[in-house]
């Protein structure tokens, strides 16, 4: 059954990417384009690539202005392997995980793979219905997805409305379109494209 919401045209896979250090390379930007390319290397194939966006760091003061992006893409990796290849591709590029959301060399969250909703709706929904200050203490024990908080990320559906707009979320039934326009304007204000 899995199989069949993952990896096709139909049911793509969605990863944001984002990078605040420049790590092993000389900047943000190069470091994702680094990891776009080590991505393709690992059986992923790209379909879509969004622009480089300047974000202010999540939270407020926690480090440098990110640069974020976001892709889309297929391959038959198992939600849990991909994950993998990614935290392989972070660790390679530097990335120590030295804190909740602290400023990193670079970040690849797997945000959802088509219309899987993993480990089940349950579980899926306390993750995301989590209030903001829990968020700050608890982190899953396991793949979540789609990724819990995809909704309420400005600096994750920017880019996505780019490469992806019409992607419906399994379980709220709301197209990146949709969660997009119910974003603070205000907060979308403060991200601005630098490529691409």
């Amino acid at each position: 059954m899995l199989d069949s919401l993952i990896g096709s045209k139909c049911n793509p896979i969605l990863i944001a990417l984002g990078s605040n250090l420049a790590g092993h390379s000389d900047s943000p930007i190069v470091q994702l384009d680094k990891a776009i390319r080590e991505i393709a290397r690992k059986s992923v194939t790209i379909m879509e690539r969004s622009p480089y966006y300047r974000t202010p760091c999540f939270p407020a003061g926690a480090g440098p202005d990110f640069v974020n992006a976001a892709i889309v893409c297929e391959c038959d990796l198992a939600p849990r392997a991909l994950l993998d290849v990614l935290h392989g591709i972070e660790q390679a590029a530097g990335r120590e995980r030295t804190g909740r959301w602290s400023a990193r060399v670079l970040d690849l969250d797997l945000l959802a793979m088509g219309g899987a909703i993993l480990p089940d709706v349950g579980t899926f929904r306390y993750w995301s219905e989590l209030a903001p200050a829990q968020q700050m203490q608890q982190t899953p024990p396991e793949l979540i997805l789609p990724h819990p908080r995809l909704q309420d990320r400005a600096f994750v559906l920017q880019p996505l409305l780019d490469i992806a707009p019409d992607w419906v979320h399994p379980d709220t039934g709301l197209s990146v379109r949709d969660m997009h326009a119910a974003l603070d304007r205000r907060e979308l204000a403060q991200i601005v494209r630098v490529s691409g």
